[in-house]
């Protein structure tokens, strides 16, 4: 191979690559999302606040009412116990009120009420749960002065646990940090979310850029000058490189947006989120949401958001758990393993596209060669969203050492903590496999750059497999 046309290869390539304007639009558009998804919930926190409301109440239970405080979303009026709601009904605005709330009388062998609100419009979370929330504490307050026991309520206060279970990582001098596993699940998620993404993103901008030299018939006009596996290794570096750049830009541009909007909106703001009344967590996801995989939100949200009543003690809690775990993460080891296996698992992809690229002469041909190379990726990302539960598991253990998906799902695992020897046999693992993959792509690719009129099988693959 002759290590000056590679090099003048690779020139080429990436200069077409960061020249174009789609380039540049994706370079600086991409950190403005990045930037966004991180703020927006904060914004939309603080911006998405209901209109009050004024609520007219006709309470025959006569438990109610004096729960039902105003506040900035609510206002309530007593239209009596013995309204008709009925007149009511048939014209709020010429009441006055927005939202009609009917109480029913007791239910002496339930002890509990039903309760019905009227309004020309569709309550919004806020007015709905507000209401509800006061009349289960007026039901919940009549059953327990129905038993006629003194100091009950108070006894139940003083009954109900709230127990934080403050977990610590120890290391082999036997120094004791703190660790926060929703500090952990985080990362675990981003890492896997990113290096998959990269990797699709780039690895297929590689099979595009081979599809429209072939196409355009350029490529007949430089392997005249230059091997076709020059050619093909050139385009798979030229365009690393341009992921690299790309990837780097992203991060600076990211954070100096970030820092920017701290400045102006507040960093005090932008981490506040997670501590309304409204049950939203930091990332901006109710805790019931995540229960079908498994992940208690709610914990999540408390290592994020210290409690307003809590009382201090010597551990960290809230903010300072999270910033003390992430100061505990060995980032500097997390940065070297996600660019080695972004690399090597960016190169063991480009070779099978460039392979899949050569075959064809146009990208709606290359579907049905990409899926058996798109779904060994497509499982590593999935294994890798829920690496977090069990990141020891057998299950996980060896799509973290399988090269076709350990870039992905050892990236997960990393956060948690992967012995040395299983990151070092992944990762020659993953580079024998590229090695060997990168040479039956080669001889691929020089037979089928120059193959034109025929739609390619894997038969053909194959036959130019075997060819000497």
């Amino acid at each position: 191979m002759n290590f000056k046309k590679l090099g003048i290869i690779i020139t080429r390539e990436y200069l077409n690559k960061v020249k174009k304007k789609s380039f540049l639009l994706i370079t600086f558009l991409t950190p403005i999302l990045f930037a966004g998804i991180a703020i927006l919930p904060s914004l939309i926190m603080f911006g998405a606040k209901e209109d009050t409301k004024t609520v007219g109440v006709v309470d025959r239970s006569g438990i109610v009412l004096p729960f039902l405080e105003d506040n900035d979303v609510l206002q309530f009026t007593d239209l009596g116990p013995d309204a008709d709601v009925d007149s009511f009904k048939a014209d709020l605005g010429a009441a006055g009120i927005d939202v009609l709330l009917s109480i029913s009388p007791i239910d002496s062998l339930e002890k509990t009420v039903t309760a019905d609100t009227y309004s020309e419009k569709p309550l919004g979370m806020d007015t709905g749960s507000g209401i509800e929330r006061r009349i289960n504490d007026a039901v919940e307050a009549y059953r327990i002065d129905s038993y006629g026991i003194d100091d009950l309520e108070q006894i139940m206060q003083s009954v109900h646990s709230n127990v934080h279970v403050h977990s610590y990582t120890i290391d082999k001098s036997g120094n004791e940090n703190i660790s926060e596993s929703g500090v952990y699940m985080a990362i675990s998620m981003i890492l896997g979310m990113m290096i998959y993404i990269f990797i699709a993103l780039f690895s297929g901008m590689v099979m595009s850029s081979v599809i429209e030299e072939k196409s355009s018939r350029v490529v007949e006009v430089l392997v005249s000058s230059v091997k076709a596996t020059e050619l093909m290794f050139g385009k798979i570096i030229g365009v690393a490189l341009v992921a690299l750049t790309q990837f780097l830009l992203w991060i600076v541009l990211t954070a100096a947006i970030l820092g920017i909007a701290g400045g102006i909106i507040g960093m005090d703001k932008i981490l506040a989120v997670g501590s309304e009344s409204v049950e939203v967590t930091p990332m901006g996801v109710h805790p019931d949401m995540g229960m079908d995989m498994g992940v208690d939100m709610a914990s999540i949200q408390d290592a994020m958001a210290a409690p307003s009543d809590s009382v201090a003690t010597a551990e960290p809690t809230g903010m300072q758990a999270v910033m003390s775990t992430l100061g505990n993460i060995k980032l500097g080891e997390i940065l070297l393993a996600f660019l080695l296996f972004f690399i090597f698992g960016y190169l063991l992809y480009a070779s099978l596209f460039a392979a899949i690229g050569s075959g064809v002469e146009n990208e709606g041909d290359s579907t049905q060669l990409q899926l058996p190379v798109t779904i060994p990726l497509m499982l590593g990302f999935f294994v890798a969203l829920y690496a977090f539960k069990a990141p020891d598991s057998s299950l996980v253990f060896w799509f973290s050492m399988i090269p076709f998906t350990s870039p992905i799902v050892m990236l997960a695992r990393l956060p948690f903590g992967v012995a040395t020897w299983e990151l070092i046999l992944s990762l020659v693992l993953l580079v024998g496999t590229f090695i060997g993959c990168a040479w039956a792509s080669a001889k691929i690719y020089k037979v089928g750059i120059l193959m034109y009129g025929k739609k390619s099988s894997f038969k053909d693959l194959w036959k130019w497999l075997k060819q000497k």
